[in-house]
């Protein structure tokens, strides 16, 4: 896909303007974490067994070819 328009740099102090005090605010913060039991906690919330998910169909259809020998075989490539 082309684009006839150039396209310009994201300029971040204008694009987002972020405050000395949101600085501040996010250093603050710092990261969160979550305890492995928290963690476990969050896993079991989702309801998924792993029964269930070693039982589910995989992809069905016919599998996708590119419709050409050559390129299937690597014959001529990067040939113009």
């Amino acid at each position: 896909m082309k684009s006839s328009e150039r396209s310009t740099d994201l300029d971040l102090e204008t694009g987002i303007p972020t405050t000395s005090e949101d600085v501040q605010a996010l250093r603050r913060l710092g990261r969160p974490t979550l305890s492995p039991e928290a963690y476990l906690r969050l896993l079991e919330s989702f309801h998924v067994s792993y029964e269930s998910l070693r039982n589910r169909r995989g992809p069905r259809g016919e599998p996708f070819t590119l419709g050409d020998e050559k390129l299937e075989r690597g014959d001529d490539v990067g040939k113009p």
